[in-house]
């Protein structure tokens, strides 16, 4: 009986007014409207389908990806979408100074930062894993070292908006396939990363929401090259993927689910992790950290 009051009840109380309060949480095009948005991997894919879907709410947008004509062409669409402004920075996340640099150039151009959407991957190509460590260590750092440097650059702009870092991730992130073992690592690196980074701006009071993106197979021309002949799945398509993202990040969801099977969010979004991290919090002294 004392286990119920102390954890079992406070736990149902949670859960549910989590679930009451996200039922009633409805999203509006005008949140976006002009806020101040980085997209990386902007050039193609998702990306640009988030761009223009940002555009078209009015919101102030800076991308970025490898390819400069890329860029142009996204640039140039969401000024013609009725983007509030629209600038790109060329470059590759292989070189972490470039991306440090790129965070605060993208909010000296549009005047601060509210909302910070990590899209990018390096390729990985679908292959049993042959003992190379290069491929692991390359892919560690764009698809998941990159993304600390860059949150950690936009940290400071974050917290004068009360803004939100948007992590893109997906199904090997939170599940194992074969195949694909360094990207899958990097995306677990994701979860396992930035779910404790939430705990502690919960901890410490920082008011910058972080909503983890776990996408399935999205018919990204990318991703369709890449699978064709290898993975027998029907593809989700990029431009409500890319919707449902913007939206669970204004609602500064703490998971966006998306996927073709019902299964997924039904599967992975069940409370008995959340029960887990909500008992292991009451573990910790974390007066320890905070006063000091």
């Amino acid at each position: 009986m004392a286990f119920m009051t102390k954890y079992l009840l406070p736990i149902l109380v949670v859960s549910l007014a989590y679930y009451y309060y996200s039922a009633n949480e409805e999203f509006r095009p005008e949140m976006l409207q002009g806020k101040k948005v980085i997209v990386t991997g902007a050039s193609k894919g998702i990306g640009r389908e988030m761009a223009y879907h940002l555009a078209k709410m009015g919101a102030h947008v800076a991308v970025t990806a490898r390819s400069e004509e890329g860029l142009q062409k996204v640039v140039s669409r969401c000024l013609e979408l009725g983007a509030a402004s629209a600038h790109y920075i060329a470059g590759t996340m292989e070189n972490l100074t470039f991306a440090e640099q790129f965070v605060t150039k993208a909010g000296e151009l549009m005047g601060g930062l509210d909302m910070l959407i990590l899209n990018h991957i390096t390729n990985s190509p679908l292959d049993f894993f042959h003992n190379d460590t290069h491929i692991v260590r390359k892919t560690m750092e764009v698809n998941f070292l990159s993304y600390v440097v860059l949150s950690v650059a936009a940290l400071p702009m974050l917290k004068q908006s009360n803004g939100s870092i948007v992590v893109i991730s997906s199904l090997a992130g939170k599940t194992a396939h074969p195949l694909i073992a360094p990207y899958s690592a990097s995306k677990f690196a994701l979860d396992g990363f930035f779910s404790s980074l939430r705990k502690e701006y919960l901890v410490t009071k920082v008011n910058v929401s972080i909503t983890l993106c776990i996408l399935g197979l999205i018919n990204t021309e990318t991703a369709m090259q890449a699978t064709s002949g290898v993975f027998i799945a029907e593809a989700a398509p990029k431009e409500d993927c890319a919707l449902e993202i913007i939206k669970g990040a204004a609602l500064r969801k703490e998971e966006v689910y998306y996927d073709k099977s019902i299964w997924t969010s039904l599967l992975l979004g069940n409370p008995g992790r959340r029960i887990m991290e909500f008992l292991a919090l009451r573990k910790y002294n974390f007066d320890k950290f905070i006063n000091n």
